[in-house]
This record gives C-alpha cells, sequence and structure tokens, in this order.
C-alpha cells in the first residue's frame, strides 16, 4: 500500500498551487476527486496546449486526479459536493476569497457536519487582516513579498523564473496536510488548515530581513552572483561561465590557492571574512575574473574540483531535459494523458517502500458518472 492509500480528497481548486498541493497526496495514493467547472474547467487547461493540446501546467498538476464536473451554481452540484464530503478525509480549496464560505462550505460550517474533515484553504494572503479579499497569483506574490527586489540585475529587477509563490504554498499545505492528519489519528478531530502564500514567501526572505532588522541594510540584485556570500555564482573564464560557491574559510583559502594560484590573497584584510569580501566584492570579483580569463572552463572546472570547491553548470530548458544525472537514476517515467503518453519526472519523495503513484492525467469531466454512481446519484 501507498502512504495514503484509502484516503479521500476533495479538491476544489484551481491554477497551481492547490493542484500542486493535491498532486503529492495523489502521487502517495490519495483518491483526489478534482472538482471542476462545466465548461472549460480548471483555467490551467486553456494555459498552452503544449504536450498536443493538454496544457504543460495541467499535465504536470493534475495527474492520478479523477476529474468530475459539477455545477455549484446549481442545487445539485452543491448535493454531490455535500455528499463527496461526507465521504472525504481531506478538502483542498483556493477559489477566489469568500468563494467556499459563499457556497456553505466554510470551516465554520464543515467542521459541523464534518467533524474528522481536514479543510485546507490556500489563499494569497490569508483569511482575514486588510488583504484577504485581494486575489493573489504567484507574480503578484512574489512582487508583494520582496522577492523580485533582490531578484535579478542591479539594473532591472526580475522574477523568479518558475511559479515559486505558488509552489512553496502547495508544498506547506502538503506538509501540513500530513501534520493534520497525524493530529487526527491521536484525537480523532479534523483540523482547518491555512495557508497564505505571501507567509510562505515572506518566510523564505527571512534571512534578508534579518540583514535588514540587524544592520539596517538589504542586500542588494546581484544577477547569477550571490547578494550574501561572496565569490558565490557565475564568473566568466575564456569559454564562458563557472558557477561556483565558496561557503566558508577553509574553502576560500582552498580556492585561493588551488583555483586562483593566489595563496596570499585568503589572508588580505579586505578579503579575510565573507562580510568583509562582500563589502569588497567589486575589487574581488574582477580578480577573479582576470585570473580565470586564461583558463578555459574545462580547466577551472577541473581545478574547482581538485580544491574542494562546489561547482555547477548554468543549464539550458534542454540541458536539464537530458540531465546525465537525472537519466543515471531513472528519474524519467511515463504517465497517459487524453492525447496519449508523455514524459513526466518522478516526484521527489523517495521513499523506499512506497514507490509513487504516476497516475493518468484526466479528461475534463472524465470521472463525473464513475463518482456520481459511487455517491448513488445520477449524472
Amino acid at each position: 500500500m501507498l502512504p495514503l492509500e484509502g484516503l479521500r480528497v476533495i479538491a476544489l481548486e484551481q491554477a497551481v498551487a492547490a493542484p500542486f498541493c493535491s498532486r503529492q497526496l495523489a502521487d502517495l495514493g490519495a483518491d483526489v476527486v478534482k472538482i471542476e467547472r462545466p465548461g472549460e474547467g480548471d483555467l490551467a487547461r486553456g494555459y498552452d496546449g503544449a504536450l498536443d493540446g493538454v496544457s504543460a501546467y495541467f499535465a504536470w498538476l493534475n495527474r492520478g486526479k479523477r476529474s468530475v464536473v459539477l455545477d455549484l451554481k446549481s442545487r445539485e452540484g452543491l448535493e454531490a459536493l455535500e455528499a463527496l464530503l461526507a465521504g472525504a478525509d481531506i478538502f483542498v480549496h483556493n477559489l477566489v476569497p469568500g468563494a467556499v464560505e459563499r457556497l456553505g462550505f466554510g470551516w465554520e460550517e464543515v467542521r459541523e457536519r464534518f467533524p474528522r474533515l481536514i479543510w485546507v484553504s490556500i489563499s494569497g494572503y490569508g483569511l482575514d487582516g486588510p488583504y484577504a479579499q485581494k486575489k493573489a497569483y504567484d507574480l503578484l506574490i512574489q512582487a508583494e513579498s520582496g522577492v523580485i527586489s533582490l531578484t535579478g540585475t542591479p539594473e532591472d529587477a526580475a522574477k523568479v523564473g518558475v511559479s515559486v509563490a505558488d509552489i512553496a504554498s502547495g508544498l506547506y499545505g502538503h506538509a501540513s496536510i500530513l501534520a493534520a492528519l497525524l493530529t487526527r489519528a491521536r484525537t480523532g478531530q479534523g483540523e482547518r488548515v491555512e495557508i497564505s502564500m505571501l507567509e510562505c514567501l515572506s518566510e523564505w526572505m527571512m534571512p534578508p530581513m534579518y540583514t535588514y532588522i540587524g544592520q539596517g541594510r538589504t542586500p542588494g540584485r546581484a544577477g547569477l552572483r550571490h547578494n550574501m556570500i561572496v565569490p558565490y555564482g557565475a564568473y566568466a573564464c575564456h569559454d564562458g561561465q563557472v558557477m561556483f560557491a565558496v561557503q566558508n574559510e577553509r574553502e576560500w583559502t582552498s580556492f585561493c590557492a588551488g583555483v586562483l594560484g593566489q595563496p596570499a590573497l585568503a589572508t588580505e584584510a579586505r578579503y579575510g571574512s565573507n562580510e568583509s569580501r562582500l563589502a569588497n566584492r567589486a575589487t574581488l570579483e574582477a580578480e577573479i575574473e582576470r585570473v580565470l580569463a586564461h583558463q578555459s572552463r574545462a580547466q577551472v572546472i577541473e581545478r574547482l574540483e581538485r580544491a574542494g570547491i562546489a561547482s555547477a553548470s548554468v543549464n539550458t530548458v534542454p540541458d536539464v531535459v537530458n540531465h546525465p544525472q537525472l537519466e543515471a537514476r531513472g528519474r524519467w517515467t511515463e504517465v497517459q494523458t487524453p492525447a496519449g503518453t508523455i514524459p513526466a519526472l518522478l516526484p521527489p519523495h523517495n521513499l523506499l517502500g512506497a514507490p509513487p503513484r504516476m497516475g493518468r492525467v484526466p479528461a475534463l469531466g472524465e470521472h463525473t458518472a464513475e463518482v456520481l454512481a459511487e455517491l448513488g446519484l445520477k449524472r
């Protein structure tokens, strides 16, 4: 058995955050019933048609779920949702603020009818406070949380290139659900889980916020360099760039001797600690690139390896698709979609005794008749 086999999840969800949360549950064996609106379904279905007409986002987020179309503006649709929740363990939702409450399925109403249900809200700003009713999407939360202020070059800010706010809130939601299941096993009672996208990214912003609180300054944007550790990032050499990271004074000494060939640099007062290297990064990084300009990438990487300094390639998307480490560890598999078979990466849970269930990506309403029949209802 998979760890969550036998649990039923009702997911009234759309876009990325809640679907990413519930997909983790499906991968681990839960029966995830995805409620979609008539006609268009989850709006992520229409993001693109990258996979022979199937949206890349939808395929990534919704494998292993059963799609049920319900018109929640109708009495029949609301009755069906009520019946589904009566037999469910977890209710995940991320509709616009207040929508679930207007339907009659807010926490206070639900806990009276289904005391063992774990009720999970994922929203932009939380269920109260002055921002509670604001709509929120990933890029907006990256901006609101300050992530964008730290991302990009000194001249131009940039967003993170993946849906980091959605992913963070989905993962915090998943972890909180597992904690709530443990609590329910002890108490027999359900739980309210409330995830705020702003709070998730604000938590990730704590090192720069602590820098501001403690020193009255904020780290600047540093492009492909770290904004709080030097040297750490991409540096030019004769035929391209090399990415590497010096994490402590032992590594700094090894880097100066083994990579730069300047052991005395390690003891210069200007560079004797990370804080001083950060303050003098312009002169230090210019000297690093002066030395590396006479070496090829292969030579620099070989020296970094000998010196015990961590390094990486600045890969493109095709590079990652063909990454030798992913191939060597057998991370690629296949899943079925309405348009046929597509490749998929195994989720990184990596439980030794519980390989994930890589279920089919459902067509809109594919399981409506099946699920309603289980409830004794007609479509």
